[in-house]
């Protein structure tokens, strides 16, 4: 294989066991197959801002990608796919949960809340009041997890000190660095919710 021709778009894929490459299957016209293991589908209920839904779900489907590909439910961003970045937030059950760490169809039956769920009608919720007011977003693709994350930290035991927000939110990152503005975001609510 020329060098032009190893590159990661066309690379064999890893064994997950041994870290080996695997090789795809090659047809009579010599064009590559990687074979996927058959899907398992399971019917699950879900109760997403306020409402049923009946979804039939492929088992390993995270809960991040069946609400964004099932639902669009866009909000819930997809970051980085390992709970690390915390663009995933969402609520289930009233806590907070990175929804890329958890599969679909263990969460049957369970009630899920969603940056599109969180406000009431026209109304804006009160943690996404305060991230307008104190400016706590920039490029904005990590504030709906940030907004989430707060909302649940209200409910949660948290220390009185600067610190004990940060520490509090720190599953959230903000790659644009307005951390100073949320937590002054979050400061504020801590008297009025």
């Amino acid at each position: 294989m020329s060098h032009e021709e190893r590159n990661r778009r066309n690379f064999p894929p890893m064994n997950a066991n041994t870290g080996a490459a695997t090789m795809p299957d090659v047809d009579a016209q010599g064009a590559s197959h990687i074979q996927a293991s058959d899907m398992v589908m399971q019917s699950v209920s879900l109760r997403v801002n306020g409402t049923v839904r009946q979804l039939e779900v492929d088992t390993r489907a995270t809960l991040l990608d069946s609400l964004r590909e099932q639902l669009s439910l866009f909000g819930t961003k997809k970051g980085c796919d390992h709970g690390q970045c915390g663009a995933c937030t969402i609520h289930v059950n009233g806590r907070r949960v990175n929804a890329c760490l958890t599969l679909a169809v263990m969460h049957d039956g369970d009630e899920i809340t969603t940056i599109e769920g969180l406000a009431s009608h026209d109304a804006l919720h009160p943690v996404q009041e305060a991230f307008v007011e104190h400016d706590a977003f920039q490029c904005g693709y990590c504030t709906p997890g940030q907004i989430m994350s707060a909302a649940a930290l209200l409910k949660e035991p948290c220390g009185p000190e600067d610190d004990d927000i940060r520490e509090c939110m720190s599953g959230n990152i903000c790659r644009c660095g307005a951390y100073p503005n949320i937590v002054a975001a979050v400061k504020s609510l801590r008297n009025r919710v």
